[in-house]
């Protein structure tokens, strides 16, 4: 299966924080992906993409944070993760960047 153009609309960067690395050790990557992704395209997306065998997708959705911007109100945007569980045998180091 070949990587197309939507792939790489759909998944938006890695995420690399200390939950991320956590999840990581149980054979699980994590990625921002589109708001409007669902779980059987960022499981067609991965594979294709990066070439391995995905075991399941689960997602969230975490709400963005009213913050202050040069003194005046703003607001995050709300991100869209996911968790791609990976089958045995079967790695995506993100460290090393697409």
């Amino acid at each position: 299966m070949s990587a197309k153009p939507e792939h790489y609309d759909l998944i938006k960067k890695p995420i690399i924080t200390e939950k991320a690395t956590m999840a990581s050790e149980a054979g699980a990557v994590v990625f921002q992906v589109a708001m409007d992704a669902t779980k059987p395209q960022i499981k067609e997306a991965v594979e294709a993409v990066f070439g391995v065998k995905v075991k399941a997708v689960n997602t969230t959705i975490t709400k963005g944070k009213a913050k202050k911007f040069r003194g005046r109100n703003g607001e995050r945007s709300d991100k869209k993760k996911a968790y791609v569980s990976l089958e045995e045998g079967h790695t995506i180091d993100v460290s090393t960047g697409l």
